[in-house]
């Protein structure tokens, strides 16, 4: 159906925009800061389901409409960037508590919950502008009309970012919770590393807000 030279070239293009670290790297490795390994593996999880979702709203039409428009792009900027920001004030709040968390102490009901975490980093995915720009305006271009199943096409290519962008969120958010786990050893420095990690989602948050398309 897509031909392996469109499917190379593709990848070739979606590693040249990953490498780059984007809003959603950056809440991977805010995440891991805050949280550790487990949190920061889901988040890449979650982030993905999210990124896909692009992926089949732009095969249907949806996404391109979000692209084009002014009004709804900034909506869907703001709401990622409201969201980020808010994660990033509860991880700096509660940044003391994270030698209870590193220690598995926490109980059942105030453990931050793996499903929790997935919708998390998938809701950052599907308000990721970079993420909105890339699969509206760059994947349409290496369809293969001739051959027609547009949308067919266009989930089987969208396949390549995401297991390349799984991988690298991985890697991310790995290394970072290993540093995390150096700054366990104290409880002052993991709460400056879960503060950290606050400041960072915060950061991210204002900026997704702040840059981006003006028109």
């Amino acid at each position: 159906m897509v031909s392996t030279d469109r499917i190379l070239a593709f990848a070739a293009m979606s590693l040249l925009v990953i490498v780059i670290p984007g809003p959603s790297v950056l809440f991977v490795i805010g995440r891991a800061l805050a949280h550790g390994r487990r949190t920061a593996v889901a988040t890449a999880l979650g982030n993905v389901v999210g990124s896909y979702a692009l992926v089949v709203a732009v095969a249907f039409g949806v996404g391109s409409l979000v692209e084009r428009s002014a009004a709804v792009f900034m909506a869907v900027k703001l709401a990622g960037a409201a969201y980020l920001v808010f994660l990033g004030v509860q991880a700096f709040r509660h940044r003391k508590e994270m030698r209870a968390q590193s220690m598995g102490t926490e109980s059942s009901g105030e453990a931050r919950t793996d499903l929790r975490t997935l919708l998390d980093g998938a809701l950052v995915g599907v308000t990721n502008p970079k993420g909105i720009v890339f699969f509206a305006a760059v994947l349409p271009q290496f369809v293969d009309h001739a051959a027609g199943h547009l949308p067919a096409q266009m989930l089987l290519l969208g396949l390549v970012p995401i297991s390349i962008g799984l991988v690298t969120d991985t890697l991310w958010g790995l290394t970072a919770s290993a540093a995390r786990s150096w700054f366990a050893r104290s409880d002052r420095r993991l709460s400056l590393i879960g503060g950290a990690g606050g400041v960072t989602m915060i950061g991210l948050g204002v900026t997704v807000a702040a840059t981006g398309r003006a028109d």
